[in-house]
């Protein structure tokens, strides 16, 4: 879910030498092109709107071109959100699910510090996005993930060498 530490353990994990791939990005990427303010509003309007006219595995089908210049063999993609997107990924080659697990307040207050332009900063606004990452179905990954991670009491450190040594067992 939103929050949750996807993008902490993906910032981690870059200067190991992955390639890092941000779903979310690519959608503020395609706001950009189309002179979207990058709101939460904005941000998810065009994300069902993708959805709605391209398919449910619309976002995917955007980072095509960035998996396909890749020159790793490893890509961590941040931002799975459901079970349409994973199978255009696949096209690509071996997908492996990580889920990150935390509290709705653990959550919201991670969102509320990271600052950017379409975090909530109201429960209300918080509420309204899982509902919209529900709505996409985001709980699929989640519940078919190959492992999971509880963010709980972690330290950022701790958090990203725990994402690491899962990641490196599926290479080995």
């Amino acid at each position: 879910m939103p929050g949750a530490g996807k993008s902490t353990i993906a910032e981690g994990l870059q200067s190991k030498g992955y390639d890092i791939i941000n779903m979310g990005n690519t959608v503020r990427e395609e706001a950009k092109k189309r002179n979207l303010e990058p709101t939460r509003s904005n941000l998810g309007k065009l994300m069902l709107e993708l959805r709605e006219k391209n398919g449910p595995g619309a976002v995917a089908e955007l980072v095509k071109p960035l998996i396909e210049s890749s020159t790793t063999n490893v890509i961590l993609i941040d931002g799975i959100r459901s079970n349409d997107e994973i199978q255009v990924l696949r096209k690509f080659g071996n997908v492996k699910l990580l889920a990150i697990h935390a509290s709705t307040n653990t959550r919201f207050d991670f969102l509320q510090k990271r600052g950017r332009s379409d975090d909530p900063q109201t429960k209300e606004h918080f509420e309204e996005r899982d509902n919209r990452e529900l709505g996409v179905g985001i709980s699929n990954p989640i519940a078919l993930s190959d492992n999971a991670i509880s963010n709980t009491d972690l330290t950022k450190d701790e958090l990203i060498e725990a994402a690491f040594r899962i990641i490196q067992s599926w290479i080995e």
